[in-house]
Formats: structure tokens, sequence, C-alpha cells
């Protein structure tokens, strides 16, 4: 599944983006991506030495780094050395993407054609934008909205109350009343008296048989996409910020919090009011205790607890202690 959420425009060559530096290979940028995913004609960032293993393998065109990690890019990518890489790359996400810093309302906003859902259940009041796709069966609740462009597989239900934007969402979803899927997230870079918007031009990617409970936010991505994995469920009021991509078969308690750019393996349970720090790599099968904070990575098979979060067996031990 694909769809184009923002305004992008056509022809933007590297040279017009960065005037500054000289390029052996100037080319039009097809777009802004991770490491990871970046091609030969797209523009990216590398930041951070956490990301040292997809900067290495990087067939990335171009890419804002620093100084001092410039040396973990290949030779074939050419590199924008800076001194604040998030800001140069928000500028530039701006000028490609012009409206992504601000979520204007949906002024395509209609009441659905009963021709073109002829096999969805809608309850009163609901809303849908231009090029809205959803599947056979589904049902939706009253006051619902879902925007332009999203896409909502079959059988799916949704609740009353909630708006759905910038989505991509797989067959028998279920999500309860008042959530908020698709939003932009919460990035912007302090500078002196000023923070500057950090645009988002990602989605979020809702897989099958997801079950998401009453008052959830789930924000899309900022270059990359928000990913809520198969058979996961979500209790009420969990909070899952920008980048976040949680595995399949999760069971998430209520109240949980993700910053952004973590990612979660597969089989992971997370106990109610727990706090996930961001750019964490959590493993598979992981349990983490209720109330818990987590600030590093965690392996697969583990079971932490506490704040800051610690191993079963090393939190029993300290609270022993007391």
């Amino acid at each position: 599944m694909s769809s184009n959420f923002f305004f992008k425009k056509k022809i933007i060559k590297l040279s017009k983006l960065f005037p500054k530096f000289k390029f052996q290979r100037d080319f039009q940028i097809n777009d802004i991506k991770t490491l990871k995913f970046s091609k030969k004609n797209d523009l990216s960032f590398f930041d951070s030495i956490k990301y040292k293993n997809d900067a290495e393998k990087t067939k990335a065109g171009s890419c804002i780094t620093t100084r001092s990690l410039e040396k973990y890019l290949p030779k074939t990518v050419q590199k924008i050395i800076v001194e604040n890489v998030l800001i140069e790359l928000s500028k530039a996400t701006n000028y490609i993407y012009p409206n992504s810093n601000i979520d204007y309302p949906d002024i395509s906003l209609k009441k659905p054609n009963k021709k073109n859902y002829k096999y969805v259940k809608f309850s009163n009041n609901v809303l849908i934008g231009k090029n809205v796709k959803i599947g056979k069966n589904c049902i939706i609740g009253a006051n619902t909205i879902i925007e332009k462009n999203s896409v909502i597989g079959k059988e799916c239900v949704i609740g009353s109350n909630v708006i759905i934007k910038n989505t991509l969402m797989g067959n028998r979803v279920v999500l309860q009343d008042d959530c908020k899927i698709g939003q932009k997230g919460f990035g912007f870079i302090p500078i002196k008296n000023k923070n500057f918007k950090f645009p988002h031009i990602g989605k979020v990617i809702i897989e099958d048989d997801v079950e998401i409970a009453s008052a959830c936010t789930i924000d899309r991505g900022s270059i990359d996409d928000t990913i809520i994995g198969n058979n996961t469920y979500l209790d009420n009021q969990v909070h899952v910020a920008h980048n976040v991509k949680i595995g399949s078969n999760c069971m998430i308690a209520g109240q949980v919090g993700f910053a952004g750019s973590s990612s979660i393996g597969n089989n992971v349970s997370i106990g109610g009011q727990a706090g996930i720090s961001g750019h964490l790599k959590i493993g598979n099968n992981v349990r983490v205790g209720g109330g818990s904070g987590v600030v590093k990575d965690i392996d697969d098979n583990e079971t932490v607890m506490g704040y800051p979060a610690v191993p079963l067996k090393n939190f029993i031990k300290q609270n022993t202690k007391k």
C-alpha cells in the first residue's frame, strides 16, 4: 500500500537546495529518506553514531552530516557537512514539502457518498476526505473524520469521534472511540529564543488485526513512518510518537508512552504507565513492568522493571535491601 499525503515540489536540484556546496554529481532530488531506505537520487541525514551501521550501507546520493561522522559514509555518498544536521534537514524538508510543518484542516471533507462505499456502514455525522479508500464490511462510528488519501482495509471497526489522517490501515483493525491517528508529532529544535518546527512527511501504517483502545494517540513519522505490527493490542490512552515501530503480537497496557524513533520487537508486553525513551531498540519477547522507565536498549527475552528499568532480578535485589 502506498499513498501521497503531502505536496512535493517537482523539480529540485541538489545544487539549488545547497548553493554553498560544490557537488561532483548534481541531481534532481527524488525524496528525503532515512539512511536505510535512501537510493542514489535521495537526500538523507546522519546525526548520531547510533546509526553507524545504516550509514555504512546507505545508497543515498547525498547526506547531511557532521565532520566527525562523515568518515562512516561510503565514498559514493556526497557529504553535506554542517554544524546542526537536524536544522539543515528541517530547512531542506520544508523547502521540498512546503506544507508539512503544520496540520492544515482538510477542506475536502464531505458526507460519504454511498455509491462509492456500497459495503460500508456509516453512523451519523461522518466526514470523508478526497480519495479515501475504505474496504468492504467496515463500520464507521458517529462524528468520525477520515481525511484525504487515507486507506482503510476490509472488515475494520472504527469507533465514534475518531480522527484519521495520513494513515494506511490493514484489514480487521479495531479503533475504539476518541482515537487520534496520523497527526504531526512533537518535533522542534530549540534555538536561542525560538523553537524551529520540524516538518513531518511520514505516515502511520497499521497492519492487520490490530486493536487500539479508546483515546490513543499515534503520531505520523517525521521522515520515516510510524508502524504498528500485526495483531498488536494497545490499551486506553497510549501515546505513540513519530517514527516508532512496534512489532507483531505486542500487548501495550494503558497510559504507556513511547518517545520518538524507538523500535519495539515482536511479542513484547509493556505494563501500564511505563515510558520508553527515544531512539531505543527493544528486543523480541521483552517484558516491561508497569510504571517502569526504559532509558536504554533491551536485549531479546529480557524482563525489566523500575526507573531506570533494570533486569527483574536486579530490581528485586535493590528493593529487598531497602
